[in-house]
């Protein structure tokens, strides 16, 4: 163990809520060393299990030190969480009024006309989230250019507010025709509404994504209208919660950009941090990839709930500005919400360990989209759930111990876990260890499939990638899904059960902001632009303020096509002024990316920009992490042998084998072991049921590389 540090070192608290576990992590900074806490997530009261979590880290560093007194300060907490993805899914938002312009009120109704199943004749579509009768229309227009043909007058203003005021709605939403051109109208409404309805809660699409595409604007505004009370609500008491712990400490929110920012912008804009977990797991296997020089990652983050990955390369997330959220079908793209936000260009790739596996119409197997949560959780945690889960699966294959769970915190129950198997394999008319391989192969190969289409849409090779793994599930499953798609190596981080808290800490703090105003590269008014970026970058400048960001790194981003074409690449240059002479670099930058992903350029074509972005972030940095406890052992030569040996699966063999089982902090870094083996650690397991050379590396990460691949 590390001697302790000068007093003046400040603590960081990280703590990440999921749908089984909240997760939480405490680092020293600089030094890096850390302290981790998990416990069961409170669905009915979310901010209980993140105030339990914080206290037990607390008490670990005080432990750590001696004494209270002798603790390190604590600086600040950054909290991710899924409150807004599942206030979405279940629809247990605020009720919400939607106003625009007239004519405009089915948009959300009418959407792209698009059926993501062309052959379900009782296809069922994503309802809106506000009512048609809670939608008001005023009377007011501009044009594609922002100029106005329909002002806005005190008229009209009276009568909409008397309209809402009849709906007694508790938020709204505003989002006018080519609001993103012009934000003079919005703007109006929103000081009439707080003048007249100071309890109301106001949204505003400018405010959010000002960008063209008047369904997915609003159908934005509309979803961050509906979860802003109940997210407002949640952080306040989160913040009093936490200052009765610990009196003037901010509280931070993780963005789905993979950056943090404050609380007070979290709570005005709360549909920024619909991806905010899976962001942050992302970020954890970004910096592992940045302390071993490796360019090629494909970050698999398992969780309780879902499993989600990302493919990056050259050390930074790709970023997409728009995806969909609370699908009717979950792995069918159009299904959904659609909503325009900057995020870590995710894929979802399967079920996570809570997931239920049933037999479908048909008699074939099936896993999720249901979850068994926290509450009553799978039928191995003898809380009263019964149907089989990937986790009851992972326990009957010998991959978890039922005795060393959580450390020895939680006892599992292989009788409920058997039981539940059993009536699962009497549906699909197979034994019970068919059906118990079959939930865990199923699970990994829709999880390796996902994967390979996303890798190959991206024109690149699996063989050349390195998998890093995160979340409570992902060191369970990721050899085999590694192995599956033929990648060689994986990387398994100190802590990886609670991978997106660490993300959490090593992300920058960031700031994102777009406007469209479609042109032809040759038409720019480049005066024009550059005063709309420094009217942006001084907003954002106060935001990043907030959040403690120093040093900021600014990025001018463009979203382009040709001419005529229906969709747009995004592009970027740093922010170092703009001028005309800027055209040639983004034009520049723009033939390099479309040549790249389409192998030409079109002859004679006029390129165009239709989305300006601006993003500020602090500078990223390599974060070193080491253990603040005593729990790493390595260097004892009596203490380097397994602790024992028990029987798991190993598909190749086609069955049961013995395998060693090791403590992971018991082995010194620089051995290799020799797989298949079980490395264990409390917040969770590494299973390697293939040959593979496991070596533990200076930093603690747990590198396999797979030998055996067939």
């Amino acid at each position: 163990m590390n001697k302790p540090v000068a007093f003046d070192n400040t603590l960081r608290i990280a703590v990440d809520i999921g749908g089984t576990f909240t997760d939480g992590v405490a680092t020293l900074s600089p030094q890096g060393r850390i302290w981790v806490a998990k416990s069961p997530t409170t669905p009915a009261d979310p901010g209980e299990a993140v105030t339990t979590v914080i206290r037990d880290l607390l008490r670990q560093v005080e432990q750590s030190y001696g004494s209270a007194e002798a603790a390190p300060a604590l600086a600040e907490v950054v909290h991710g969480t899924t409150l807004i993805t599942n206030t979405l899914i279940e629809r247990k938002g605020a009720k919400t009024g939607l106003v625009t312009t007239s004519g405009m009120r089915d948009a959300l109704d009418i959407g792209r006309e698009w059926r993501y199943d062309i052959y379900d004749l009782d296809i069922e579509l994503p309802k809106p989230l506000i009512e048609a009768r809670d939608r008001v229309e005023v009377a007011e227009r501009l044009d594609s250019r922002g100029e106005v043909l329909d002002p806005l007058d005190e008229d009209k203003l009276a009568r909409m507010v008397e309209a809402l005021r009849g709906l007694e709605v508790e938020s709204v939403a505003v989002s006018l025709l080519h609001s993103y051109v012009n934000t003079e109208h919005e703007k109006a409404i929103e000081a009439r509404l707080k003048a007249a309805l100071p309890e109301l809660s106001v949204s505003l699409s400018s405010d959010l994504a000002r960008e063209i595409k008047e369904f997915e604007r609003t159908s934005t505004v509309a979803a961050n209208a509906y979860v802003k009370p109940l997210v407002a609500t949640y952080l306040q008491e989160l913040d009093a919660r936490i200052a009765a712990i610990r009196p003037g400490i901010p509280l931070r929110v993780m963005v789905s950009s993979g950056g943090f920012s404050s609380a007070e912008s979290g709570a005005q804009s709360p549909i920024l941090l619909l991806e905010s977990g899976p962001a942050a797991g992302v970020m954890s296997a970004l910096n592992t990839a940045r302390q071993s020089g490796i360019d090629k990652v494909l970050a698999f983050d398992m969780g309780g709930t879902t499993a989600k990955a990302c493919v990056a390369v050259g050390g930074d997330a790709p970023i997409a500005h728009s995806f969909e959220c609370a699908r009717v079908e979950r792995f069918k793209r159009g299904s959904g919400l659609p909503i325009l936000i900057p995020s870590i260009e995710l894929i979802e790739i399967g079920a996570g360990g809570g997931s239920i596996a049933h037999c479908n119409r048909l008699g074939l197997l099936n896993i999720g989209p249901e979850s068994s949560g926290s509450v009553p959780g799978p039928a191995c945690y003898g809380r009263g759930g019964t149907d089989p889960t990937v986790t009851d699966a992972d326990l009957l294959l010998g991959y978890l111990s039922p005795d060393n769970f959580l450390g020895g915190e939680m006892a599992l129950d292989v009788a409920n876990a058997t039981a539940a198997m059993a009536r699962l394999a009497g549906e699909l008319k197979v034994s019970p260890l068919e059906a118990t391989w079959g939930i865990c192969n199923v699970v990994n190969e829709n999880m390796a499939s996902a994967a390979r289409i996303h890798i190959a849409e991206n024109g690149l090779d699996p063989r050349d990638f390195t998998m890093v793994a995160t979340g409570g599930a992902g060191p369970v499953h990721a050899v085999e899904v590694a192995r599956k798609l033929r990648i060689p190596r994986v990387l398994i981080p100190i802590a990886a059960g609670a991978g997106s808290c660490l993300g959490m800490l090593a992300a920058p703090a960031r700031i994102d902001r777009a406007w469209s105003n479609p042109q032809l590269l040759a038409d720019v008014d480049w005066a024009q632009v550059e005063e709309n970026l420094a009217a942006l970058r001084r907003q954002s400048e106060v935001e990043l303020a907030e959040a403690g960001a120093q040093d900021v790194e600014w990025v001018i981003g463009a979203a382009m096509r040709y001419y005529g074409q229906g969709a747009e690449l995004s592009v970027s240059i740093p922010y170092e002024g703009v001028s005309p002479a800027t055209a040639g670099v983004l034009l520049a930058a723009f033939e390099a990316e479309y040549e790249r992903l389409y192998g030409r350029l079109v002859p004679n074509a006029a390129p165009q920009v239709i989305t300006w972005r601006l993003v500020g972030r602090a500078p990223s940095e390599g974060h070193h992490f080491e253990w603040g406890d005593n729990r790493v052992r390595g260097g004892d030569g009596a203490s380097q042998g397994a602790t024992g040996r028990r029987e798991i699966y190993l598909p190749l063999k086609g069955g049961f084998g013995p395998v060693p089982v090791h403590d992971r902090y018991s082995i010194e870094p620089g051995r290799t072991l020799q797989g298949p083996l079980i490395l264990e650690e409390r917040e969770s397991t590494i299973v390697v049921a293939v040959e593979a050379d496991v070596t533990i590396r200076p930093d603690l990460t747990v590198a396999v590389t797979i030998k055996e691949f067939d």
